[in-house]
């Protein structure tokens, strides 16, 4: 597992955005995050879930966090823009953006992998998450110390069978997180980096592996370690970097 244990304020008066907040890593993620100072905006299209998490958060005392509805399936460009000027308008900036939110699609062959499932998973997986970062790059800019988190998969790193349009979504990511620090390199206080969670006890995890006895990976609560490292400032200056989360 990942070394390193956060202060209790790390994250004091810090805006986060989490996609996918509404369960597993997401929901994890935005709680630790909330749990240590920061307005976290849940992101999702279920918004059931997300006003569960934004209860817990509520509940446990926390700073107050927003629930933003939102279908980076069908969500235009337009879409985008209104939730860049919404945060703007109620928040003045952005120190941090958590893309978690992504769909698994078939896992088959190449050959048996229609192209309507590939693009499927495309567009959530990488249109939608290049749409949110260009998007809200600006807000993030208007930061002393932003930090852009992209989840990607060690079937992003070597390609491995039957993991076709999952896999090579998560190329993609790494591709984007690369292709965003080296353009914020010394030119802007944001950085970008990656993490691959590597096996968890999820939803996600339990689609792709029915055969496995969840019980042997870890919780999502467990592999936060890397998560709040790279979302505070104990990390500013690392950039471009392909993080494991275990």
């Amino acid at each position: 597992m990942f070394d390193y244990s956060a202060r209790p304020d790390l994250l004091n008066g810090r805006v986060i955005l989490v996609t996918g907040a509404g369960r597993g890593i997401g929901a994890a993620a935005a709680k630790t995050y909330a749990a240590h100072g920061a307005t976290v905006l849940l992101l999702g299209k279920t918004e059931a879930n997300l006003t569960q998490v934004y209860d817990e958060i509520e509940a446990a005392g926390h700073p107050q966090p927003a629930v933003i509805p939102f279908n980076l399936e069908t969500a235009q460009p337009h879409q985008y823009d209104e939730l860049a000027a919404m945060i703007e308008s109620e928040f003045g900036h952005l120190d941090g953006l958590l893309h978690n939110a992504s769909i698994i699609g078939p896992r088959t062959p190449i050959e048996q992998l229609s192209g309507e499932n590939f693009m499927r998973v495309m567009h959530v997986n990488v249109n939608a998450m290049f749409m949110l970062t260009s998007t809200l790059l600006p807000l993030l800019k208007l930061s002393q110390d932003a930090s852009v988190v992209f989840t990607s998969s060690s079937v992003g790193r070597k390609g491995r069978a039957y993991w076709g349009a999952y896999g090579v979504s998560k190329f993609a990511t790494e591709g984007l997180m690369q292709t965003l620090a080296d353009e914020v390199d010394t030119v802007a206080p944001v950085r970008s980096n990656s993490i691959n969670p590597g096996a968890t006890r999820t939803s996600m995890r339990a689609q792709a592996y029915p055969g496995e006895n969840p019980l042997n990976n870890p919780t999502p609560e467990e592999i936060m370690p890397v998560y709040l490292y790279l979302m505070g400032p104990d990390s500013t200056g690392i950039n471009g970097q392909a993080f494991n989360a275990q």
